[in-house]
């Protein structure tokens, strides 16, 4: 940790070493340069890159990024200003004890007729503004990139968080549905066991024919339509041995649409309560009509069934199946998916889904 990772490095040779042909552009621009000035320069680099370096274990090990805003600003100020003036002592130290800074001092104390003391504390203060000017920058940079990085990273774990949760109520729903069906689905066949025992033994054949599909279908987010659909004929096959010729059904399917995928069981559930709120309440039966087609760039989707509405002021009406319908729709697909049910005539009634078209 205290070494930091290659690409921190990375970022303090460019640092460092853009500094370091800038100054000599200046320098080189207004005299000549000699190699007491590359001594110079390299060691105020080589204080440079220690002390911030410095800056960045302390702001690693106190947790300094983890403070409120006010204490970081106030936190960035006093660590630079105090690595400026310690820098600065460090290198005029070494500048001294390398005879290097003799030739500047001769000139102040010559030129300025300043006291040797007093012209060592003008070098210590100058050396100590630049330092400031370049650790301000570093330490801007430093707290700007994690500060992005920090948002990035709790923008990231909150679309994952999301994700999860979706993923969780999708499977919560799901984790309804079926029993939902199988119980309905078993009444079904218990009507069949004392009426025609032969035709509850081919029920329960349809029934584990479902089973097998739903619990296949478990896993996924989606099924192709013709793969739904193949449930959905199990399922009226044998709700069709309970209501004999009160229940006729009808499909009105295009092949095109039979690729495009659809949340598993929705097609099942919009089926059974047909029967369940329409045909089963109709003393002479009626009709289930399931139809499948594109309109409008969505892939539409609709039951219409023998019935009233009863009295739903919106779409889902009671119970668990519809209101599961829409809840999955939105998880899936927000609002680009559509789910409505009504009254189309006064014996019909019509639950329609449109889902965005998913090209195959």
């Amino acid at each position: 940790m205290w070494l930091g990772k290659p690409r921190y490095w990375i970022f303090q040779a460019l640092g460092w070493g853009s500094f370091f042909l800038l100054y000599t552009f200046f320098a080189f621009s207004f005299s000549t340069l000699e190699l007491v000035f590359f001594k110079r320069l390299g060691t105020f680099i080589f204080f440079g890159i220690l002390f911030s370096h410095l800056m960045r274990l302390l702001v690693v090990r106190f947790g300094l990024l983890q403070r409120n805003l006010t204490k970081q600003i106030f936190l960035f100020f006093g660590i630079t200003i105090i690595a400026s003036l310690i820098a600065s002592f460090a290198y005029v130290e070494v500048m001294i004890a390398g005879d290097i800074l003799k030739k500047v001092d001769n000139e102040l104390l010559r030129e300025k007729n300043y006291s040797f003391w007093f012209a060592l504390w003008l070098v210590v203060l100058n050396n100590a503004f630049l330092y400031f000017l370049l650790f301000f920058i570093w330490n801007l940079i430093y707290f700007v990139y994690h500060y992005v990085e920090k948002s990035r990273k709790q923008q990231l774990d909150t679309l994952h968080l999301e994700s999860l949760v979706k993923e969780l109520e999708l499977q919560t729903i799901k984790a309804h549905i079926n029993p939902h069906f199988i119980f309905n689905s078993l009444n079904s066949i218990r009507a069949l066991v004392d009426e025609n025992p032969q035709r509850a033994r081919k029920a329960v054949t349809e029934l584990s024919n479902i089973l097998r599909s739903s619990l296949q279908s478990e896993k996924m987010e989606t099924v192709t339509l013709e793969k739904e659909l193949s449930i959905v004929k199990d399922y009226l096959a044998l709700e069709n041995m309970r209501f004999e010729d009160r229940l006729k059904i009808e499909y009105d399917i295009d092949e095109d649409t039979l690729d495009q995928p659809v949340p598993p069981m929705m097609l099942q559930t919009l089926v059974e309560n047909a029967i369940k709120h329409g045909i089963g309440k109709q003393i002479d039966g009626g009709i289930v009509k399931v139809i499948s087609d594109f309109k409008g760039g969505y892939h539409e989707l609709s039951v219409q069934n023998t019935g009233v509405l009863n009295g739903y002021k919106k779409y889902g009406g009671e119970g668990f199946g519809l209101s599961s319908t829409t809840n999955r729709l939105s998880l899936l697909y927000g609002d680009k998916a559509r789910f409505e049910i009504k009254q189309i005539n006064p014996l019909l009634v019509e639950a329609k889904v449109l889902i965005p078209v998913v090209t195959i």
